[in-house]
This record gives structure tokens, C-alpha cells and sequence, in this order.
């Protein structure tokens, strides 16, 4: 269970909502309250969901053992000890890494003797990545050439020592941990911030959205190349873009935005560059709150929202209606969110340095969408249309009977 000394964080699990499973509120000393940085900028769980970090502010991440009730931590495994990470500048992105074999060892200060080691990147403010090992709690690395906040970080799926950042300062680096950082690709093409990144499940591309330069950028993991902006600058109005994710099959791209007066949702094709759906009708209710945060869940069967006066939505895609909406909450705005590896829970960061687990809907995927997840991460959409096949499975398979299901509200 967490900590209850200052400056570490307390349990609450009373709630009217009933998808509230509990609540972790930050306890600071009396000299921290009221000032500003105190924000979950940023959550993460580790790739075995045995592990769940949170920037808490002041330059604090917190790493707890999951389940918050796990007996483990009592039965003399010492490393499964809650662990607090002082950083030393506010931290806006952080991402655990995979457990690194002997063949394949990140870079350490200290002695390590256990065979294996959990890495945590951190991204803070100055643009500096350090990188943590969580079992000894000891400080492996410090990645430097960014120049303004780094926003984002992600390790690929596939298990490699590779980190990506995104930043403030209009770049997108990848870092090769197994040489120290000293290996590092630096992607340039964007006029603004990068407000958001993220990896598809096959690592062949990145995408990327500019907050204020309204591009959604695809760039390939293989070759380190741009490939192309999906919106072309087809929208007339001015909006923003603040969040991106890719399907677990990698077939969908999804990217939130906003046009001044309401909040809306694309779904993308990023092999072709075709937008199959644009969702607005069911975030009207929002109004000019801003979307802060999305994420498929594992199954691919939902999207995670979370939105800057909401804590959390939960839409499945081709439905006419969210599964799941919380009550509004106007004092503790959401910033983040992400599922547990394995679904059913998920974690959301609030801009008062708390987070919150979330019971999320889950459901058995049927064969059909099986059948297609193990499909599409392996072939793109230009292999799957020269198929011989009818048209309404070809339509299934790129996901363009999405449209036929999309809300009257939306265009």
C-alpha cells in the first residue's frame, strides 16, 4: 500500500461514482501547498502491469507495486518497495521501459547483481531524459539535446532498448539506450510544439500532432524519415491538436482536436491517409473543454478520453453513444490517462497532482474483430486491398464500415 509520510501520497476509495475504484492524493509539506507544478502531467504502467508510475509534481514521481493491495511486497522482496524518484524539475513525460535481459543491459552507475533491471524514463522541463532503474532506485543515464519540455516519451512494444521523445522544441529524437544515448536520430518537421506521439504495435511508424501547427505527422521507426501530414491543411477554421493514438492492430490512427467552439475526434487510416470517421456529436456536452488525453485500450474494442472537466469517457468505435462517462469535475481537471496491460482499469492524472483507477468497461472480442487484429498488425492496408475478397469484408478489414456507424452529429 502507498505511503502515507509527506510528500508521498494517501488512499481514498469512497466515491458516488461507482467506476471509481480508488484514489491517490498527494500529501505535501505545508511549504509546497498552493504553489504551482503540482500537476499529473503524466501515468504509466509497467509492460507487466506489476508496476505504476505518476508524476506527482515538484519534480516527484512515485512508483508503487500493483495492485495497490498486493501481498508481495511482504514476503521479503525487498525491490517491491513503493519508490519516490526526485527529478529535480517538474516532469511532464515519463514511460516505463522493458525489463532488460544480461545480453541487452542498459547502462548503470551502480552494481547491479539481479540479473535484470526495469528502466523508468523521465522527461522534465530543462529537456533533460533521466533514466531510472526502478528495482535499485538508482540513476542510469541522462539523455541531454532537447531544448524545451520534453512532453512525451515512449519505449516501441517490441522490446528494445529504443526510447522517443517529443518536445516543445519542435523535434522528435529516438535514442539508442544500448549505447548510452550516444546513438540518437533527431526527426525535424514540425513549425510548433509537439503536443503528442505515439508508436504503432508493428514500430514501423510514429505519428505525431503539433499543437499550435495543426499537423498530424506520420514518421517511419525504420528508416527515420517523415512519410506525410495527414491533414493537409484541409481545415479552414483555426483549431489545435492535443493527443494521438494508434490501434493496437496499428490500422487506425485516432487524433483529438479543437476548433474553438467544440472538441472532435479523427479517425485515420495511416497507410492511406483516408480520415474514416470525424466524431463530434457526443462531445458536445463538453463545450469548450479541451480533450486532453485518448487511448485504445488493449483490446482495441474502446477509446479512453479524458477531458480538462471530465475525468474519463469511454467510446467504442461505430457506436452511437459513450460506454462510460463520469460526472463532471471542474476542480480537478484530467491531463492523462492510461489502461493497465491487461484492461479493465484505468489510471487518469488530474492537474492537482492526484490520480485516479477507473473500472473501464470490458467486453469479449469476437472473432471477427480477432480475426482481424491478427491480421492488420502484420499487413498494411495496401496489402489487404488486392485481396480477393468481397467487399464488405475488404470494408471490415480497413475499418471503412466505421463511417456507416458514425453519430448524425458528426461529418
Amino acid at each position: 500500500m502507498c505511503s502515507t509520510e509527506e510528500n508521498a501520497a494517501e488512499v481514498q476509495s469512497t466515491s458516488a461514482d461507482p467506476a471509481l475504484i480508488l484514489e491517490l492524493k498527494t500529501r505535501r509539506p505545508p511549504s509546497l501547498e498552493g504553489r504551482p507544478g503540482c500537476e499529473t502531467w503524466s501515468v504509466d504502467f509497467s509492460p507487466d502491469g506489476a508496476w505504476f508510475a505518476w508524476s506527482m509534481g515538484h519534480g516527484i514521481v512515485w512508483v508503487v507495486a500493483w495492485p495497490l493491495d498486493s501481498q508481495e511486497g511482504q514476503r521479503g522482496e525487498v525491490d517491491r518497495a513503493d519508490k519516490s524518484f526526485s527529478c529535480g524539475h517538474p516532469v511532464w513525460g515519463l514511460a516505463f521501459g522493458p525489463r532488460a535481459s544480461k545480453a541487452e543491459k542498459p547502462p548503470s552507475k551502480g552494481n547491479d547483481n539481479n540479473g535484470d533491471a526495469l528502466l523508468l524514463a523521465t522527461g522534465l522541463e530543462n529537456g533533460v531524459i533521466k533514466m531510472w532503474n526502478v528495482l535499485t532506485g538508482v540513476s542510469v543515464l541522462e539523455l541531454q539535446g532537447h531544448e524545451g519540455v520534453v512532453r512525451n516519451l515512449i519505449f516501441p512494444p517490441n522490446g528494445t532498448l529504443t526510447l522517443v521523445s517529443s518536445s516543445r522544441d519542435k523535434t522528435l529524437r529516438v535514442w539508442d539506450l544500448a549505447h548510452k544515448g550516444k546513438k540518437v536520430q533527431v526527426l525535424s518537421g514540425h513549425k510548433d510544439w509537439i503536443s503528442c506521439c505515439c508508436v504503432s504495435s508493428d514500430c514501423s511508424m510514429m505519428a505525431t500532432v503539433g499543437r499550435f501547427d495543426r499537423m498530424v505527422c506520420l514518421w517511419s521507426l525504420r528508416s527515420y524519415t517523415y512519410i506525410r501530414n495527414l491533414t493537409g491543411g484541409a481545415h479552414k477554421t483555426l483549431y489545435l491538436l492535443s493527443a494521438c493514438d494508434f490501434s493496437p492492430d496499428g490500422a487506425l490512427l485516432a487524433t483529438a482536436a479543437f476548433s474553438g467552439a467544440s472538441w472532435w475526434i479523427d479517425l485515420w487510416d495511416p497507410y492511406t491517409a483516408q480520415k474514416l470517421a470525424t466524431l463530434t456529436g457526443y462531445f458536445e456536452e463538453y463545450g469548450q473543454n479541451q480533450i486532453s488525453s485518448i487511448q485504445f485500450s488493449p483490446s482495441g474494442l474502446h477509446l479512453a478520453i479524458v477531458t480538462d472537466d471530465r475525468a474519463l469517457g469511454i467510446w467504442e468505435p461505430g457506436k452511437s453513444a459513450l460506454s462510460m462517462q463520469t460526472k463532471a469535475d471542474r476542480d480537478s481537471n484530467g491531463l492523462c490517462c492510461k489502461y493497465h496491460p491487461q484492461g479493465g482499469v484505468i489510471a487518469t492524472g488530474t492537474r492537482d497532482g492526484h490520480v485516479r483507477f477507473w473500472r473501464a468497461p470490458q467486453a469479449v472480442p469476437g472473432l471477427r474483430h480477432l480475426c482481424r487484429a491478427a491480421l492488420r498488425h502484420s499487413v498494411s492496408t495496401h496489402q489487404v486491398e488486392p485481396l480477393p475478397l468481397p467487399k464488405r469484408i475488404l470494408e471490415f478489414l480497413t475499418y471503412r464500415d466505421i463511417s456507416s456507424h458514425v453519430s448524425p452529429h458528426s461529418h
